[in-house]
């Protein structure tokens, strides 16, 4: 059975959600269809581009993952169809794929054919005219090709760049979760290359590194890799947006400690 995702900023208090499914399953309707998420908060591209590269990698290959996150809608940018990492993306070119933009292992079409679109198109909502039933027709085997014709500059969301120097890794909060915990830029990869023994600094606070939640005093803040395998700051049993006054953009620090003997080897030169 195929799977298709759903990730939004549409909420769950409207309709819109249940029409998108509901074009969905009018035309594949032996379809499974799994919700990402409908809370990425209104218009933030980088908090959808981030749910799907959490989530989309724990889904069977051939999954058909449709975003929409579209504050252009309606406008002269383009719909997709992105071919990635044995999966499907389908939504707005406007930078929500761009973790699945990496290398040279993507291909991606414009969708343009109107066979794979509903009779009438709002103008205001292309999840459910365009790519809930772009998703669909794929799901039942049409070839992403016929989708329209081959896009070779996608759109591609910024992120905070890492500042890398001897010893030392700079980095920004990305996303608070609903627990209050601070997502980074620093991805688990670039903490290793500094060696075991490092501190992370945030809202002018030194942190310990740890390996879980239970390892920090209750209402003590710390720093771990989460399971997105990127640095997060945390609070045990408490929010460290709220405890620490930080939150999207919060530069972040990552030193390594200096060893004992190297410092004083140091006092004696």
């Amino acid at each position: 059975m195929a799977v298709i995702t759903l990730t939004t900023d549409f909420g769950t208090r409207d309709t819109y959600v249940a029409e998108m499914k509901g074009v969905i399953l009018s035309i594949a309707g032996d379809v499974h269809v799994v919700d990402i998420t409908h809370e990425v908060a209104p218009h933030d591209l980088l908090e959808g581009a981030l749910a799907l590269e959490a989530a989309a990698p724990r889904f069977p290959a051939a999954t058909i993952h449709v975003a929409v996150v579209d504050p252009g809608v309606g406008t002269a940018r383009r719909g997709l169809a992105v071919a990635s990492r044995d999966q499907m993306f389908v939504g707005p070119d406007n930078g929500l794929f761009t973790p699945f933009l990496d290398g040279r292992r993507w291909r991606a079409w414009e969708l343009r054919a109107a066979e794979f679109r509903r009779a009438e198109v709002s103008h205001t909502f292309h999840g459910r005219d365009i790519f809930a039933p772009a998703a669909a027709h794929l799901a039942r085997g049409v070839e992403p090709a016929r989708l329209g014709p081959p896009v070779t500059d996608p759109v591609r969301v910024k992120s905070p760049a890492l500042q890398v120097s001897e010893g030392r890794i700079g980095g920004a909060v990305v996303h608070v979760d609903r627990f209050g915990n601070l997502v980074t830029s620093i991805h688990a990869d670039a903490i290793a290359s500094l060696g075991s023994g490092v501190t992370v600094r945030v809202a002018g606070k030194s942190l310990p590194l740890v390996r879980t939640y239970g390892e920090l005093g209750r209402n003590d803040p710390g720093a771990l890799v989460g399971s997105r395998n990127r640095l997060e700051i945390a609070v045990n049993a408490g929010s460290a947006a709220k405890t620490l006054r930080a939150g999207r953009g919060t530069p972040v620090v990552v030193s390594r400690i200096s060893s004992p003997a190297g410092s004083r080897a140091r006092r004696r030169t």
